[in-house]
């Protein structure tokens, strides 16, 4: 089941992942640390944890190439009991004219999407709220009249479902991966309208062939998965966010035409996420 919520303007608006991007809401990583290990990048780097302050000063480096873009940056507001809160994008996920909000699927980050429905409805945005189960928005990947859904320990079938019930005109893509890598934009990842960004080992044959049927996939190798090569974050125009540590995947993206600009924020993907991860985008120009 799920509430809706009309809000009295349109605010939002998503039909790509690389449509140019005019509105996003992040959240500073002001109390982010490892607290309870919830991800394997996270068992990796448990002993040195996170540099907070280090971490603050990459986010705010983040924001500002946003904002030197023309991207209003709305910011959520920090609190010390939600750890992950960095990674808005997993609190909710824009399709449409439509921001979806679910409940989490950790219980460390369970309370997160409260802050999230709240600035929502402040801010009159169209909203619904899928009651029941949990998909969290690092699964849900928006391409034109589809929607890739990762099925994964963090979103289950039984709401992909009642998501496509919600969107009768598109069609919903189960991809089932390999859940050790936590989020589907942890090893899929769609560039354009026949690029993508793929690590093959975290799928079965036939679901890679799916995606390959799909999108010519520029492949990711294991150590530039382990370090988010996938999770860049397109802002439009071929231009998109990536580490510089990334190299493989920088060039392969600059053999095919895109301006790639390289940020830091080594300190924050310690907990297992990057760019993407650490941004819910609100409003796409359409591209469809």
């Amino acid at each position: 089941m799920a509430t809706v919520i009309k809000g009295e303007y349109k605010l939002v608006n998503c039909d790509s992942e690389y449509g140019t991007l005019k509105k996003v809401i992040v959240c500073e990583p002001r109390y982010m640390k490892i607290d309870e290990i919830i991800n394997e990048t996270q068992r990796h780097f448990a002993k040195d944890n996170i540099n907070m302050k280090r971490a603050m000063k990459q986010h705010q480096d983040f924001v500002k190439i946003m904002t030197n873009h023309a991207v209003d940056v709305y910011k959520l507001p920090p609190m010390e009991k939600f750890p992950e809160q960095v990674f808005t994008r997993d609190i909710g996920f824009t399709i449409g004219e439509t921001v979806f909000v679910s409940r989490m699927g950790s219980n460390i980050r369970d309370g997160e999407e409260k802050i999230l429905r709240n600035w929502l409805l402040e801010h009159q945005v169209n909203l619904s709220l899928i009651e029941g189960d949990r998909i969290e928005g690092g699964d849900v990947i928006v391409h034109g009249n589809k929607v890739y859904i990762g099925v994964s320990g963090r979103t289950s079938e039984e709401t992909i479902q009642e998501l496509q019930s919600q969107l009768p005109h598109m069609e919903v893509i189960a991809v089932p991966f390999d859940p050790i890598f936590l989020h589907l934009d942890c090893v899929f990842n769609i560039l354009s309208d026949k690029e993508a960004l793929v690590y093959p080992h975290a799928f079965e044959e036939k679901d890679l062939k799916l995606l390959a049927s799909h999108f010519e996939l520029i492949e990711v190798n294991k150590d530039e998965q382990f370090t988010m090569g996938t999770n860049v974050l397109s802002i439009g125009n071929k231009k998109v966010l990536s580490l510089p540590c990334n190299k493989n995947v920088n060039r392969a993206l600059r053999e095919r035409g895109y301006e790639v600009l390289e940020v830091d924020i080594s300190e924050i993907i310690k907990s297992g996420g990057s760019f993407r991860c650490c941004s819910m985008p609100l409003y796409r120009e359409s591209v469809y």
